[in-house]
């Protein structure tokens, strides 16, 4: 696992074994970071991390200059490994919270410009997680959400669905918060 880009271009991260995450591939990362590069200004956005494993996303966005970025999960050894790691790489601004991503959602109260969720591919409620971040009105005007999933998985009929990429087994729906925006389609 490593960064690929930004201030920490080329820093090789090493979770511990065990942790129960499978990081995105560097493949993936990539082709996700090549499309946000013309989307988001990243010192301006807010992100939340939901199943955030590894942190292996988090980080990425943090080297490219993302300042506050939220991160949660149900494994107190994932969230130790990503304090400690981030410390050790002087970023500031990392939020961790140990929690389930339905509960989280549920009392969060703060809003973000992009949210990158990558359950377990398998997780039965991968294809709700989009209506839950609609119906509580986190995402800002034109803010995305971004779900990783696997080849089985198929979002594009859900609400603010704009569109699906594939990067070997790793798929990206990516949707977009446009009901109090007219142009949000035109930014896809």
């Amino acid at each position: 696992m490593r960064i690929i880009s930004g201030t920490h271009k080329g820093k090789v991260l090493n979770p511990p074994k065990g942790l129960p995450s499978r990081p995105t591939t560097d493949f993936a990362k990539t082709g996700l970071f090549n499309i946000l590069n013309n989307r988001i200004d990243y010192e301006e956005t807010r992100v939340l991390d939901l199943c955030c494993g590894t942190g292996n996303i988090s980080f990425e966005f943090a080297s490219r200059g993302v300042q506050h970025i939220t991160c949660v999960d149900m494994h107190a050894t994932c969230l130790k490994y990503i304090s400690e790691t981030a410390k050790a790489l002087n970023f500031s601004g990392f939020t961790t919270f140990k929690a389930d991503a339905f509960k989280f959602l549920e009392k969060n109260e703060d809003t973000f410009d992009l949210i990158f969720v990558d359950p377990p591919y398998a997780a039965e409620w991968i294809e709700q997680i989009s209506d839950v971040v609609f119906n509580k009105d986190i995402l800002t005007e034109s803010g995305l959400l971004i779900i990783e999933h696997g080849d089985k998985t198929d979002l594009s009929e859900k609400k603010n669905f704009k569109e699906k990429r594939n990067y070997g087994n790793v798929n990206f729906s990516i949707f977009i918060n446009d009901l109090n925006s007219k142009d949000a389609k035109t930014q896809s």
